[in-house]
């Protein structure tokens, strides 16, 4: 039976499968998949997900499980689910001004919203739209100047956590992006169907492209101020991708940061533990949802080997094909502190907005309780791999 025959009418989103639905259905064909995309043939970003069905929940009845708990504590924050809107470059032409729209649902649901240094809001109009504080996620960039005066920037914002990407020394090869001519050079007929691409999202372009400018990256502005368009503001970030990056740079980050510095990208346990001995706050077990290098361990994967050898010694999180509140109980059971949610927040603003990211944030806490209740768990942090069937018993 296909899933066309088992998901009802159709009459409102369930998951977040659905809103990527209609996430395709909203956004002009090229957005949709730049956010939907991955590398090469996209096979570790399809593993990430795979990863987390191939995990079995242990079922457990006739415990008293009539109050949970599912609060944490991560990096310090006291967070009201175990769960963190991760960065999401180009968010802001998926939905009118969108970085202030998921912060503020993040901030209503009581979990930390992380801003990229590649979004269309910037640092400050995020800090104007919110109360409570958020993440900020940096690049370890060429131009270090501008890479401080981000950081400065952040900290005028009163972030308390720098995510420092490590996994983008260069950049992956996505074969979407190819195929729709985002990197230009398109023949006539290429552009006209472009044209016509986004033409036929009427919505989109009287809501985002019309309503929603300035549509350039809000935090480097004054990088490139001769830039008036997106392409314009690409090829200066492509360009500031630092393949000369090693360790000693995060002491140069450190000097720069006062607070929590949390390094996403790390998949392989020498790494992990690397980044231990480097004085790191945590780390966040990630492959770039797959849009880096094809082929790699499923972040799911990864994560247990990971939690083993370096989990006593800094804060461990899991980003990559976390769709469902029982996927993040699976990886908290698997050891993280907590789970960052990119493409699942990413397809929900696109297509409603604040109000799709806050359906997101609540359909995932009812998950997450339901989980808790039927493995006889009273408390997210309490998971522990006894909450899982072990490969002998599957």
């Amino acid at each position: 039976m296909s899933n066309n025959e088992t998901c009802g009418l159709g009459l409102a989103p369930a998951t977040a499968s659905d809103y990527r639905e209609l996430a395709r259905r909203r956004l002009p064909r090229h957005l949709f998949d730049y956010l939907d995309g991955a590398a090469y043939e996209e096979i570790t970003a399809q593993e990430n997900q795979q990863a987390f069905r191939r995990l079995r929940l242990r079922q457990r009845v006739m415990r008293d499980v009539s109050q949970l708990n599912l609060a944490t504590r991560v990096l310090g924050q006291d967070l009201a689910l175990p769960l963190v809107l991760a960065p999401l470059g180009l968010a802001g032409v998926m939905a009118r001004r969108a970085e202030v729209q998921a912060a503020r649902a993040a901030e209503a649901a009581g979990v930390p919203f992380c801003e990229s240094t590649v979004s269309i809001c910037s640092i400050e109009e995020v800090r104007a739209a919110t109360a409570a504080p958020f993440w900020y996620q940096l690049y370890v960039m060429r131009d270090r100047g501008y890479a401080r005066e981000l950081m400065a920037r952040a900290q005028a914002a009163a972030c308390p956590v720098l995510v420092l990407t490590v996994d983008l020394a260069v950049m992956g090869a996505r074969y979407r992006d190819i195929r729709n001519g985002m990197g230009g050079g398109l023949s006539l007929g290429g552009k006209m169907a472009k044209a016509w691409d986004l033409a036929s999202h009427p919505r989109w372009l009287l809501d985002v492209a019309i309503r929603g400018k300035p549509l350039m990256f809000g935090n480097l502005t004054m990088a490139v101020p001769d830039a008036h368009s997106l392409p314009a503001f690409k090829a200066w970030v492509d360009n500031q991708f630092d393949p000369r990056i090693t360790w000693a740079d995060l002491d140069w980050v450190r000097e720069n940061w006062p607070g929590k510095i949390l390094l996403k990208g790390i998949l392989d346990v020498d790494d992990a533990r690397l980044a231990a001995a480097a004085g790191a706050d945590g780390i966040v077990v990630s492959n770039h949802g797959g849009r880096q290098l094809d082929g790699v361990a499923a972040s799911a994967d990864a994560l247990p080997h990971i939690v083993d050898a370096v989990g006593d010694k800094l804060e461990v999180l899991l980003d990559g094909g976390v769709r469902s509140g029982l996927d993040v109980v699976k990886a908290l059971a698997l050891g993280a502190k907590a789970c960052m949610l990119g493409r699942a927040w990413g397809y929900a603003v696109a297509a409603r907005g604040e109000m799709g990211v806050a359906h997101v944030l609540a359909t995932m806490k009812s998950e997450i309780k339901v989980a808790l209740s039927l493995t006889g768990t009273t408390d997210v942090r309490r998971l522990g791999r006894d909450a899982l069937l072990a490969a002998q018993e599957l």
